[in-house]
């Protein structure tokens, strides 16, 4: 008689971990592939200020930025970029924010990528 009220109790927290281990899977589902691509923009931004001379201007660096993110599909706007090429140096921002749909609730994820690098000329 003892067996048989033991059975089931460990149903309940089978229950709970099965529903946690399924959240934790929509949320990686979910934010890996935004952040892959966070980080490939901001890899080409970097490559960009790198190899940035002096005939390149800063309009020609912003549509570059602009058409990369515009491949990877995240919602960054013109508006959301901004180089500057003066002194030297270039300095290059682009901040945006994805949203991310978590069944629950939307993440709202905010990127602030901030490149300061010297203008080399070949």
């Amino acid at each position: 008689m003892r067996m048989r009220r033991q059975a089931g109790e460990g149903l309940v927290g089978c229950v709970i971990w099965a529903v946690i281990i399924g959240f934790g899977a929509i949320v990686l589902i979910k934010m890996v592939p935004v952040k892959v691509a966070s980080a490939e923009l901001e890899d080409f931004i970097i490559e960009q200020g790198k190899f940035a001379g002096r005939r390149t201007t800063a309009a020609a660096v912003s549509k570059a930025i602009f058409e990369k993110s515009q491949q990877l599909i995240l919602p960054v706007t013109k508006k959301d970029i901004k180089v500057t090429i003066a002194g030297g140096r270039i300095v290059m921002k682009c901040s945006y924010m994805v949203p991310v749909d978590l069944i629950l609730f939307t993440y709202e994820w905010e990127f602030d990528h901030n490149v300061n690098l010297p203008v080399f000329i070949v």
